[in-house]
């Protein structure tokens, strides 16, 4: 189903891409002492640094962003691309062919664990994919024609100018994920070694008073 913006929308849809108080944030994985897992755009007040950031909001993507021409390198600054994916999702694939046949540079997040959805859902208020962003605006679902409007808002060339030698970043997990650490194997306690039984008394020879013949049997 395809969308139609108004003119007072499209007038008004670079102040809404622009807007950087509506960006995305990186959203922090918390455990609390009780071991309950919550999601917040902010870190913990006790935290030296970020626990888990899914991603790095208003920048283009890190691996490959000094490598685009200067005048898209000056658009993915500014309206940076970052899209939500999962596995067997046709529409995912949609959006992102999409964007490499335009020659978009974008990040992209991967929900594939019940953490990933639920910090997908504080993202975008909804657990249903595709979810992208490009700068604030955030949009729901796959349409050719929404996402073409918004990136031609942006600015976005409508015909690749990705150089040859362009590599996009690889895909990672809406939530790192943290390696568990095993803990040492507790040392077995040391058991003493079998006492060997002492051998039993051998009947003394001869008369005794329970044996007054010296009988032996």
């Amino acid at each position: 189903m395809q969308k139609t913006l108004c003119a007072p929308l499209l007038a008004s849809l670079l102040m809404m891409l622009a807007c950087t108080g509506a960006q995305a944030q990186g959203v922090y994985r918390i455990v609390g002492p009780d071991g309950k897992v919550t999601f917040s755009d902010r870190p913990p007040a006790d935290a030296k640094e970020p626990l888990q950031p899914t991603r790095s909001a208003g920048t283009a993507p890190a691996a490959a962003g000094a490598a685009l021409p200067y005048d898209l390198r000056q658009i993915a600054n500014r309206f940076p691309v970052t899209i939500y994916t999962g596995n067997d999702c046709a529409p995912c694939i949609s959006l992102r062919n999409a964007l490499t046949s335009r020659g978009v540079p974008f990040t992209e997040r991967t929900v594939s664990t019940s953490e990933d959805a639920a910090a997908l859902q504080r993202l975008s208020g909804s657990a249903s994919l595709p979810f992208g962003s490009i700068g604030g605006q955030q949009i729901v679902g796959f349409s050719d024609a929404e996402w073409t409007q918004y990136l031609d808002a942006a600015g976005y060339p409508k015909q690749s100018q990705l150089p040859s030698s362009y590599r996009a970043p690889a895909a990672t997990p809406l939530v790192a994920v943290k390696p568990v650490e095993v803990a040492p194997a507790a040392e077995k306690p040391k058991t003493a070694a079998p006492t060997r039984p002492a051998p039993a008394a051998r009947p003394v020879d001869g008369p005794t008073p329970s044996n007054p013949a010296g009988i032996r049997f």
